[in-house]
Parts: C-alpha cells; structure tokens; sequence
C-alpha cells in the first residue's frame, strides 16, 4: 500500500460541472419520466443502472456484469455521468478496506481544516501532500493523518455526507472502512460547486489526482478515452485473509466528459489480479459512456 497550479484538466472539469447544494443530488434526485433503468443479476447480487439517454442503462449494466462475472473475491463499483444523467451501482454499500484511496479523503480533509482556519497550507504540508497523492507516500499520509487527527477527519465526512466511512483506528488509516456509494460522493465533491470545499481546494485536489506517477496510473483509468481528462487514486493492500484488496477512483473531466468511478475489490489472490477486476470494469464503462 502504498499553492499549487491548476491543471488544466482540473479547470475543464469545475467548468463542466453544475451548482449543487447537496452532493448527491444531482444524480439521486426524481429520475425524469423518460429515464431508462435497468438491473442486470451477476454473481449473487445485481447492476442496477439509470440513465436519461435511451438504452444505455440496459447496456451499462449488462456490460458492467459480463465485465466482473467470475472474478474472484468480490467487488463493488459506483459510476455516475453528468452529460447522460447516469448512475450505476453494484454492491455500493458493502465496506471494504481502503488501503491508500484513503488519501484523497486525507487531503480533502485537510483543506476543508485550512479553510476553517482562514489560511493556506503550508509549504510542508503541500510537499507531504504531493508526496501522499502523486507518489502514494505512506510516511507522509501518516504525517497528515496525525495533523488532521480523527476529529478533522469525522468532521469532514459528515460535512460531504459519506456517513458510512468509518476512520481506521490507533493510526491505521489504511484499514478505514469505505463503500463505493461513499467514493463516489468524494468524487463527485471534488467536481462539484459545494459549501465544502472551495473551487481552489477542488482545483487543488484534483490537480495532483492528475500528475500521479506513471506507475500508478492504473485502474480506473484504463480504456479512458482522453489520458489528459484524468483524476485517479489507487489503493493496493494484501493482508493474511481475503488476501489482496485493490481499489481505484477517480473522475474524468475533459473534451465533453464528466463522470466518475469507483471501483473496489477484495480476495484477489494476487495485486494482478485485483487490478484486472477493476480495469475489466472500467474499459466497458468508458466505452459505453463515450460512445
């Protein structure tokens, strides 16, 4: 397990998005009359889609179930696209560890901490929170979590209504407990005009989701059909049971695109394996999506 500039990416993305009071509101709110919806049965539970573009919650959900039918483990995954109006969900309010897609939530809670205090972060803490996003640096997400402390961090999840993440205890933040409905509220936070976080912080956040190291930048973003529109964080973690768990999120926001995604898993014998679950799952939501 592993200020700043604006990308340009990032900028397309708070662009792109629509004001919003609540975070889930703009996808969870009356579905239009003419909405599709859809719900395909895979492995014991079910896909269950709806989209305001005809024929693609049929298609998303089939697709998403062929995409992790038979995997090992289990998984869960929770999508949604502004442009289409869509939402998706599979397993989204199951826990899982959440080894280091953790640190987004980190940093988000450590801004929303800078902006109640009237300051900006430090030049420490903007060089630990580089290193915890773009590197996955470990000693340095310790160093943040210490800094916001469990109080800054509750705060913050009540605040962007992920009521059921549960903070890792006695500093253990990489088994905090996470559903993919939560990650997707984050996401959707980062992208969103919100009473949260300010359009800097979003920026900010977003801009060092964009400059992740090349080797990290599996997962999610796998079959994306625009590299430069991505925001992605990813947690790899094996532990004696359930053997390895491996998520990804992230959000695409560019050339006409904005939706987001997570995706995690657990039980994978190996990290190969729990990387293939996700990228199954995420080359057929880009597609359907984008074309």
């Amino acid at each position: 397990m592993h200020g700043s500039r604006i990308s340009t990416c990032a900028r397309r993305g708070l662009a792109a998005v629509v004001a919003a009071g609540s975070l889930l509101t703009v996808l969870t709110t009356a579905t239009p009359a003419s909405a599709g919806s859809a719900s395909t049965p895979v492995d014991g539970s079910k896909v269950v889609c709806t989209s305001k573009k005809p024929g693609l919650a049929p298609a998303l959900s089939q697709d998403i179930a062929d995409a992790l039918h038979g995997r090992e483990g289990a998984s869960a995954l929770a999508v949604y696209d502004r442009r289409t109006r869509t939402h998706c969900e599979f397993k989204a309010g199951t826990h899982f560890d959440s080894a280091s897609v953790v640190k987004v939530t980190v940093l988000a809670a450590l801004l929303r901490q800078a902006e109640e205090a009237h300051r900006k972060l430090t030049p420490h803490e903007k060089r630990l929170a580089t290193a915890m996003i773009t590197k996955s640096d470990n000693k340095a997400t310790t160093a943040l979590w210490r800094r916001v402390g469990p109080a800054g961090i509750k705060h913050f999840l009540s605040l962007a209504g992920m009521r059921h993440t549960v903070p890792g205890t006695h500093g253990a933040w990489g088994l905090t407990q996470i559903t993919a409905a939560d990650q997707l509220t984050l996401m959707q936070l980062l992208t969103t005009d919100n009473r949260v976080l300010t359009a800097a912080s979003r920026g900010y956040a977003l801009d060092l989701m964009h400059r992740v190291v090349p080797d990290q930048r599996w997962g999610v973003p796998a079959g994306a059909p625009d590299p430069d529109a991505v925001h992605v964080k990813n947690g790899w973690l094996p532990r004696k049971t359930d053997g390895w768990r491996v998520n990804s999120v992230g959000t695409f926001n560019g050339s006409g695109s904005d939706y987001g995604m997570a995706v995690l898993s657990t039980g994978n014998h190996t990290m190969d394996d729990g990387v293939a679950t996700v990228e199954r799952a995420a080359r057929v939501i880009h597609r359907d999506l984008t074309h």
